[in-house]
C-alpha cells in the first residue's frame, strides 16, 4: 500500500471498524465507515461527522472528508491517509 492510493485510507478506516480479517479490508471505505459510526446508508464524509459529533456532545459538524479525519485524529492539514493512519496509530 501506498499513501495517496486510498488503499492505506481503507486499511486503516477497516482496522478501526474492526473488519480486517488476516490482513485484507472486509468492507470498502464507506462500508468501514459506517460500521465504525454506527449508522449505515452514510456517505463516508457524513459517516465520520456523524461519529465524531457523537464525541463532541452531539454537536452538528459539517467537514469534508479530510476535515472530517483530522478533526477526528486531532490534527490539521493531514491527506487522507495520513489523519486515517493517525487515528488508527
Amino acid at each position: 500500500m501506498t499513501a495517496g492510493d486510498g488503499l492505506t485510507y481503507t486499511y486503516h478506516l477497516n482496522r478501526l471498524a474492526g473488519t480486517v480479517l488476516n490482513g485484507v479490508p472486509q468492507y470498502d471505505a464507506q462500508g468501514a465507515a459506517n460500521k465504525w459510526a454506527g449508522t449505515t446508508g452514510l456517505a463516508i464524509a457524513g459517516a465520520l461527522n456523524t461519529l465524531y459529533a457523537s464525541r463532541n456532545s452531539g454537536r452538528n459538524y459539517n467537514y469534508d472528508l479530510q476535515g472530517a479525519l483530522n478533526a477526528l485524529a486531532g490534527t490539521s492539514g493531514l491527506g487522507i491517509n495520513e489523519a486515517a493512519a493517525r487515528i488508527a496509530s
